[in-house]
């Protein structure tokens, strides 16, 4: 029987559902479907998936070929299934052994080449690809956002080829070893001893973070605002593991991606005050995180708070309370965390 199945992962919120790639070679007039509730993106995943496996010098049977995602009942979205789809018809077609497919977890967006383009949430993947037990292959523009996982096995590609050789034995990839050298997070601040003056507002900075409260700034324009918040997050506490492991796999949900060069520096977020609702909380169609969720662990500053809309500002209400944004849509709902420290700065 001409069938094959491979895990990945979807998005859901902050969870990563496992999604099972099932492909099935059948006679009849050539054809690619894909079901399973699948998106644009997805659905466009095929003809990136056919000019990939031509130009790596594979074979495209000229038979019927389904690619079912499921459950179906959950939403597909983004590039990531490429590389499962093109491993799945590899081996239903026998190209590659289908024996050790069942040890691994696949994401990847294909280039017509062949190349390996990086993806987002994958911290988020990687992390409940460690709890089933099995092993991550992902882009290695990825790999240093996965290996912030502890204990999770990373096995980073550049190329579709290189992992087929991987499967046939002709090549072994290496095990991503990435290692996070501990940092003096201080350093990596703008540093509060460079405002000169300003004791007042420097002592309310200081009780500020002992106490986690919320800040207000009133003054007149040049006076100094906007410098002293961008260096409130240098006198917050150093962030935990479990902190940083938090705000990392928020950052890489993001359309912006996680940079590793941030690993356990507090965010600072900063939306311009025409920023709408949802960007500040989030949604969408498939629910992102807005800024509040992308601060978590962090500071969200909002400069000339007066010029805000007002529904903006009562947005966010609920989520200064309970510390999580629940983002609710005609078929999904998403929960978001959402603890940051606030600060604000308008003029008089």
């Amino acid at each position: 029987m001409s069938l094959a199945i491979l895990y990945s992962r979807a998005l859901s919120g902050i969870q990563a559902p496992l999604v099972t790639v099932e492909t099935h070679i059948a006679n009849g007039l050539p054809s690619f479907t894909i079901v399973g509730l699948p998106d644009t993106e997805v659905k466009e995943s095929k003809d990136r998936v056919r000019a990939a496996l031509q130009n790596a010098q594979f074979k495209i049977p000229a038979q019927r070929i389904t690619i079912n995602l499921a459950p179906a009942d959950l939403p597909k979205e983004s590039g990531r299934f490429d590389l499962p789809i093109a491993l799945g018809i590899l081996a239903a077609t026998g190209q590659i052994p289908k024996d050790k497919l069942d040890q691994y977890e696949w994401a990847g967006e294909l280039a017509l080449t062949g190349e390996l383009r990086p993806i987002h949430g994958a911290l988020a993947m990687t992390y409940n690809a460690l709890q089933s037990g099995r092993s991550f292959v992902l882009p290695e523009q990825n790999a240093a956002e996965a290996a912030l996982v502890k204990k999770a096995t990373i096995y980073a590609a550049k190329s579709l080829l290189q992992i087929c050789a991987h499967l046939t034995e002709r090549e072994t990839l290496p095990i991503f070893s990435g290692v996070t050298e501990a940092r003096n997070e201080d350093s990596t601040y703008p540093d509060l001893d460079e405002v000169k003056g300003q004791t007042q507002a420097k002592r309310a900075l200081e009780i500020a973070a002992a106490g986690g409260h919320s800040l207000l700034m009133i003054g007149p324009p040049g006076t100094g605002k906007s410098m002293l918040a961008a260096r409130f997050p240098g006198i917050l506490p150093p962030m935990t593991e479990v902190e940083a492991l938090e705000s990392a796999a928020i950052q890489s949900l993001s359309y912006g991606s996680f940079n590793i060069e941030n690993w356990k520096k507090r965010p600072f977020r900063s939306p311009h005050h025409t920023a709408s609702g949802v960007a500040l909380v989030g949604g969408g169609s498939h629910p992102r995180p807005g800024e509040i969720s992308l601060a978590l662990h962090g500071v969200l500053f909002l400069d000339e708070l007066a010029e805000f809309d007002r529904k903006v500002l009562e947005v966010l209400r609920e989520p200064l309370e309970s510390g999580k944004i629940t983002i609710s849509r005609a078929a999904r709902q998403a929960e978001f965390p959402a603890q940051f420290q606030l600060i604000a700065a308008m003029n008089p």
